[in-house]
């Protein structure tokens, strides 16, 4: 999988949803750049989910089946409680 430049990143990260931008926004700006590029992908992947997906998974409303995708909304929202 090819990574997206950061501006892409940056742009994916904007989403329909407030409460998703809160959280995605300063990953990114704080995060995302010291990542491996396995977790950069992994982050990309998260981002290709449907808003109310990742809203659920966020809110502990649902849990991801994925495991990589699962671990990814564990570091965001661990980064968010920081």
């Amino acid at each position: 999988m090819e990574l997206m430049n950061i501006a892409r990143v940056r742009w994916a990260c904007r989403r329909g949803m407030l409460e998703l931008d809160i959280l995605f926004q300063p990953f990114v700006e704080q995060v995302y750049q010291g990542l491996s590029n396995a977790d950069k992908a992994t982050f990309i992947r998260l981002l290709e989910c449907e808003d109310p997906e990742l809203f659920a998974w966020f809110m502990g409303h649902e849990e991801c089946a994925d495991v990589e995708l699962a671990r990814m909304v564990a570091k965001v929202r661990g980064r968010a409680a920081a």
